[in-house]
């Protein structure tokens, strides 16, 4: 609790008048830099719980990316979601100051688990090579990460979220999706929620998800999310696509005319959500000449479509117009030729995939 919170909590008890407390001057940091937590052996016991096969290291780092996932909801609740931060990203777009320091407490949290050689941020898309100096020889991971999915609709309050996607090794260039051992999503809204993708689990693939309680432990509320493989709910995202790709116009038409229920916030990882928890739907994000790929491979789509699989659902590439992705395929056989790599995708219930690759990707 701040210094201003406690004095308005005192005053209260006390019967005074806190209206004075608005000309309390609030002081930004100094510094964006932030101390991370200490790090426990086992942040996440209920996973041990249902996993009692689960690799320790793998689970040491899940517990890095949940106290991440902690302090960066800490922050959201409190930061000033309109201030520019003065840095530009490689896109040329002005950071939010939310953006610099959830990326920083990312970074710190995988540097201090002390097991991952390389680590990648959408918003300074670069290696950066951590170390791993607890790592045993020929063990260790590789992360990507978008710290702060969403930036563009914080402001209004809406959900918003987090992206990682861990790789065996070292490196994450010319890797694919498949590869990852696992991935995570964080939600930010009225609760705070982590679904995390295990694909070698001994029972076979799942997605579980955990909620994060008062006493910041994570309790397992879903042990194995699953999508149905038809389900009447679309969030269709760079909708203006479809001013100059008819077979996305086309795609959007039927949904309509099935009376397909929309849902759509404009962040990406809520609406994945909403289609893990509902466990129907189809999400998808198509390209045209005027209307760019926007989803990276390395810090977006390949993580998600880990998640979404490992629940029974589907995911598939998306025509580009230039003749990108001429066939369709998963998300997690398309190589990461490139840190900064795009490409248009789906996802979901595997007979809505199936629609949405029947109708871009004609004769297929």
């Amino acid at each position: 609790m701040c210094k201003l919170q406690w004095m308005h909590l005192a005053m209260l008890r006390q019967g005074q008048d806190t209206h004075s407390l608005a000309q309390v001057p609030v002081q930004a940091p100094s510094s964006t830099k932030l101390m991370p937590e200490p790090v426990t052996a086992l942040c996440l016991p209920a996973l041990r719980q249902l996993m009692p096969d689960l690799p320790a290291d793998l689970e040491q780092l899940l517990g890095a990316v949940a106290r991440a996932s902690k302090r960066i909801a800490d922050t959201l609740r409190t930061g000033d979601a309109h201030t520019k931060s003065g840095i530009e990203n490689t896109f040329g777009d002005e950071q939010l100051h939310l953006d610099v320091v959830t990326n920083e407490i990312a970074f710190e949290e995988l540097r201090a688990c002390g097991l991952v050689h390389i680590a990648s941020s959408e918003e300074t898309p670069t290696e950066e090579d951590l170390g791993a100096p607890k790592a045993a020889p020929g063990e260790g991971f590789s992360v990507s990460f978008d710290p702060l999915d969403g930036s563009s609709i914080i402001d209004t309050n809406f959900s918003v979220g987090s992206i990682f996607g861990v790789w065996p090794g070292r490196g994450l260039l010319g890797r694919t999706g498949r590869e990852q051992v696992s991935s995570i999503l964080t939600v930010y809204g009225p609760r705070v929620t982590l679904v995390i993708a295990l694909p070698q689990a001994a029972a076979g693939p799942r997605t579980v998800q955990l909620m994060l309680q008062h006493d910041s432990t994570w309790e397992m509320i879903h042990e194995n999310l699953r999508v149905a493989p038809a389900g009447k709910i679309f969030a269709p995202g760079n909708l203006r696509a479809t001013a100059d790709n008819a077979a996305y116009k086309q795609l959007v038409d039927f949904w309509i005319a099935e009376r397909y229920t929309l849902r759509y916030t404009g962040g990406l990882v809520p609406d994945v959500y909403h289609v893990l928890i509902k466990g129907k739907g189809v999400v998808t994000n198509v390209v045209s000449a005027a209307a760019k790929a926007k989803l990276r491979l390395l810090y977006e789509a390949a993580p998600i479509a880990l998640v979404m699989e490992c629940a029974g659902a589907a995911s598939c590439t998306a025509p580009g117009p230039n003749g990108e992705h001429p066939e369709p395929i998963s998300i997690l056989d398309l190589p990461i030729m490139g840190l900064e790599f795009k490409c248009g995708v789906a996802y979901g219930g595997v007979e809505e995939v199936a629609i949405f690759t029947k109708l871009m990707y004609p004769g297929s």
